[in-house]
């Protein structure tokens, strides 16, 4: 079962006898290795990461972030918290909801986001370039067509 490879031991060739699954699940290893590394130069964890990237470009509140993540109110709270100290986001009161914050990026967190950004899309981008621009077309529709999938299955 190749699946079960961890990210630094995935064949360095292509496998063509790799089934979907593996193929899949050996992609997210790589994709995450990326993530993980780039995290970790700017000492964050992916989760860090991940709540950075939805920031970019919305100020949601706690529950919104939480669903989001997967993740529980505390977890959530303290996750925030972390960020919040390293100047990373700020928590403003929701005008909507008195006792709601929303949760947004500072201009530090912006900053970062936008470096470790530049970072992981080069990295990615890197892992692509053996593809011709035809398939890496189709692996965007494809990708699209999973993610869109996978949303309505999971009802989020």
């Amino acid at each position: 079962m190749t699946a079960g490879h961890p990210p630094d031991q995935v064949p360095s060739t292509p496998d063509r006898s790799l089934n979907t699954v593996d193929a899949l699940v050996q992609l997210s290893f790589l994709v995450q290795g990326v993530l993980t590394r780039v995290a970790a130069a700017h000492e964050l964890s992916v989760v860090q990461v991940r709540l950075l990237g939805i920031l970019r470009d919305r100020r949601p509140g706690m529950l919104e972030l939480a669903r989001h993540l997967g993740l529980d109110k505390s977890s959530m709270t303290g996750l925030v918290s972390r960020a919040e100290k390293r100047g990373l986001v700020s928590r403003v009161p929701s005008p909507h909801d008195g006792r709601g914050v929303l949760v947004s990026l500072t201009p530090a967190g912006r900053e970062l986001t936008v470096e470790g950004g530049a970072e992981i899309e080069r990295a990615i981008g890197e892992l692509a370039e053996v593809l011709t621009a035809g398939e890496r077309a189709q692996l965007r529709a494809l990708a699209a067509k999973l993610l869109a999938g996978g949303a309505s299955d999971s009802g989020g």
